[in-house]
């Protein structure tokens, strides 16, 4: 079981995520709630798999905290102005762009704005990063080797948003994905793609919209 942890959580995240995606609630939870809910899980089925994710994060905090949380930020500032540049690129080329942008800012609808920011810092953007990066990527690459395990992670993280339907949500996922795929590739640090994830989540989805 602990040796296919990894496959067995990367199909729980596409039976999670996917559905999550296309109807955005699920009962009573609307899609902030839902995707904390999931992220939650996952993250605690990983360290119930395996002995090693807790204590690698544990290292990971135990060094260069500074430098990490200063690199999460500038890189979460790049990122944002390669979507700034990709929108401005893909209205004008894309006839559909418009509507597929505005469809992922309607995730939004109904929301209380204090509520989504608290759920994006304290649960959706580093828990993201905890599952994702700390605990898929690292197995995939362990597993595959460094390169391959880093882009099989970034293709299903950008497969599992694929069941709406919406090409530029997938396209986002696709760009995010290997963005921080790569600089966990390169640095081995979940804190700093954490930081970027967080603060990238809240620039572009609060703080400043690219609509």
């Amino acid at each position: 079981m602990r040796r296919r942890a990894g496959l067995i959580l990367a199909a729980a995240a596409a039976a999670l995520f996917g559905p999550l995606f296309v109807l955005r609630r699920l009962g009573p939870l609307d899609f902030w709630w839902w995707m904390s809910l999931n992220v939650v899980l996952l993250i605690g089925l990983g360290a119930i798999l395996d002995r090693r994710y807790l204590p690698a994060l544990r290292a990971d905090l135990r060094t260069r905290i500074g430098r990490k949380v200063a690199l999460g930020v500038v890189s979460a500032v790049a990122l944002y102005g390669v979507f700034w540049v990709g929108n401005e690129g893909a209205r004008s080329l894309l006839p559909f762009a418009g509507s597929g942008i505005e469809s992922v800012y309607g995730f939004k609808t109904g929301a209380s704005l204090i509520r989504v920011v608290l759920l994006m810092v304290f649960l959706i953007g580093p828990g993201e990063e905890l599952f994702w990066r700390a605990f898929l990527q690292r197995r995939a690459m362990e597993r595959f080797g460094a390169v391959p395990g880093f882009l099989a992670v970034a293709a299903l993280y950008a497969l599992v948003h694929a069941a709406t339907g919406n090409a530029m949500l997938v396209l986002a996922a696709a760009v995010c994905g290997l963005f921080w795929g790569a600089i966990y590739l390169r640095t081995r640090s979940v804190l700093l793609v954490a930081v970027s994830h967080t603060l990238w989540d809240l620039a572009v989805f609060i703080l400043f919209p690219l609509r």
